[in-house]
């Protein structure tokens, strides 16, 4: 069934559901970039406090799908690969870029929000949940700001809401009630919105539930798929750039520079990887720049001796020679003169080692030495998961399905992308 798509009709078929569910997201988006740029002109210093990660990323992500859909309309369709028959790989690939592109647009709720345990913990996938709504505080005015801020509150969603309140049921009559747990609570009726005499009662729905305290899983594997993405993306630089230096140096110098390197990757691939990751992120702490360092440091060894290997066996030939002769230096002789030649190899390396970073990560985030409690981590939530399986079996099965897809995703592109420039190694 898959097979009989191509790669952009999936990419604007996915993009059209998303306009269709999230509509008033991207609506309400636009408006609210119309008001900033006003404020941006009449009240600089306040537009200036507004900047913040959370508003900057649903800018972005809204002008990022923007540009996407319109490239894939007209250029896009002279792009081969995206003509490419859908397999299962591609999907999953898509399905996860997508998550880390649009992650503040797919969902309408904040990782970390929890409210009223006692009727959000724990529910099962499908789960929906009745929420009575409160009076807010914004004053009903047409001045710049107070639209601004008010927008900008819809929009982008917080940690915690004072405006609603989950219930299980409510009474009404002389006196307004709401239940939780099966305990009553009275409420001022000058408290509630009412809509036509009745209390307004919406519902809100948990597609994979919730965890032990109340919050969405959905929300929380999308930001999830973000970190492991971001980890391996930042560590597989760093990887890179030691991997290709070092052995280019290694394998160009030979001699006392090459057996020093040699010995010195040797040594690295003799001891246990994590037990090293482990060390050093227990010594200095951990944070997400910290881990994306630490696994960057922990994953070149592999890469060295393939650039290594490679170098030797080419800096005897005809070209490389002839670079040489006309003084090229270090650097052009490996980027415009080796790269080229080792480029496949050195990719097939990096999209491995990007499916090893993000078990690592897990790992990592799993022994609660990953990116801290400040980002949700699929690694932390199957290990918060664990302690539940006899009562929400989903706690560790989404997560745990979101990490096998993309570590089945990241070998089964480096496998593709191998046999494809060999013919020879397909089955």
């Amino acid at each position: 069934m898959l097979n009989k798509f191509k790669i952009r009709q999936l990419i604007l078929v996915f993009a059209f559901i998303l306009l269709l569910i999230r509509l008033n997201v991207f609506v309400n988006t636009f408006l609210m970039i119309l008001l900033y740029a006003q404020l941006f002109i009449t009240l600089p210093s306040f537009a200036y406090a507004q900047l913040n990660f959370p508003f900057i990323d649903i800018i972005a992500s809204v002008a990022l799908f923007v540009i996407i859909i319109i490239y894939l309309l007209t250029a896009g369709k002279r792009i081969k690969l995206f003509h490419r028959n859908i397999d299962f790989t591609s999907f999953v690939i898509v399905l996860l870029l997508s998550f880390f592109l649009f992650a503040p647009v797919i969902t309408d709720k904040n990782p970390d929000f929890q409210k009223d345990l006692s009727v959000t913990k724990l529910l099962p996938p499908f789960s929906r949940v009745k929420v009575l709504h409160l009076k807010d505080d914004y004053i009903n005015s047409d001045n710049i700001v107070d639209k601004f801020v008010r927008l900008k509150d819809y929009v982008i969603k917080k940690s915690f809401d004072e405006s609603i309140i989950f219930i299980d049921s409510i009474s009404t009559g002389d006196k307004l009630d709401y239940y939780q747990g099966g305990t009553a609570f009275p409420i001022a009726n000058n408290k509630v919105i009412f809509k036509n005499n009745i209390p307004l009662i919406t519902t809100r729905t948990f597609i994979l539930g919730t965890d032990e305290l109340g919050r969405d899983i959905f929300t929380r594997l999308i930001y999830g798929a973000r970190i492991s993405l971001f980890v391996g993306l930042g560590s597989v630089l760093i990887s890179m750039l030691l991997g290709l230096f070092l052995g280019f140096f290694a394998g160009y110098s030979e001699g006392f520079v090459d057996t020093v390197l040699n010995r010195l990757t040797d040594m690295f691939l003799a001891f246990p990887v994590i037990f090293f990751i482990i060390l050093v992120i227990a010594l200095f702490g951990n944070s997400l720049p910290g881990v994306i360092v630490v696994l960057g440091f922990s994953g070149w060894m592999s890469l060295f001796k393939i650039v290594r290997s490679e170098v030797i066996s080419i800096k005897n030939k005809d070209f490389f020679v002839s670079a040489q002769l006309i003084g090229l230096s270090n650097i052009n002789l490996l980027l415009k003169e080796t790269l080229p030649y080792i480029f496949i190899p050195v990719v097939v390396n990096l999209v491995f080692q990007y499916g090893n970073i993000i078990l690592a990560e897990a790992a990592l985030s799993y022994l609660g030495l990953g990116t801290g409690s400040s980002y949700p981590s699929w690694g932390s939530m199957i290990e918060a998961g664990q302690n539940y399986l006899s009562q929400a079996w989903w706690m560790i099965l989404f997560p745990g399905l979101a990490l096998f897809l993309a570590l089945f995703a990241a070998n089964s592109l480096g496998r593709k992308i191998s046999s494809y420039f060999n013919p020879q190694l397909k089955t």
